[in-house]
């Protein structure tokens, strides 16, 4: 059987190899011309942010708002787009990733 910490490893990065995706099929519906290194490094670090304001603050209300916040200024400083693209960025990629987590977790049948 795998150990967990090897389980977990592979699943941050398949789940960072889809976040990656995601957000560059959103940036492209957008215009912007970064590539898919610009949106895995974007991935990479909100995936740092929503792990540490959890760690620090917890979940919650104020955690997903801090957390939040951070990952509009990541995708402003990584893509140089204002906060209303930045947040309608994060809100496609958002829906997206949830329409995809409803499947992906069944596309192998019960485990």
């Amino acid at each position: 059987m795998v150990e967990s910490w090897i389980y977990a490893i592979i699943v941050f990065f398949i789940s960072l190899i889809i976040s990656g995706a995601i957000i560059y099929f959103v940036t492209k519906m957008f215009g912007e011309r970064e590539g898919f290194g610009t949106a895995m490094f974007t991935a990479f670090i909100g995936a740092i942010i929503f792990a540490l304001t959890y760690y620090f603050i917890g979940t919650g209300w104020i955690a997903a708002l801090i957390s939040g916040l951070a990952w509009l200024i990541t995708i402003g400083t990584m893509y140089k787009v204002g906060w209303l693209k930045s947040f309608l960025i994060a809100l496609i990629v958002w829906i997206f990733a949830m329409i995809i987590g409803l499947f992906l977790p069944t596309v192998t049948g019960p485990l």
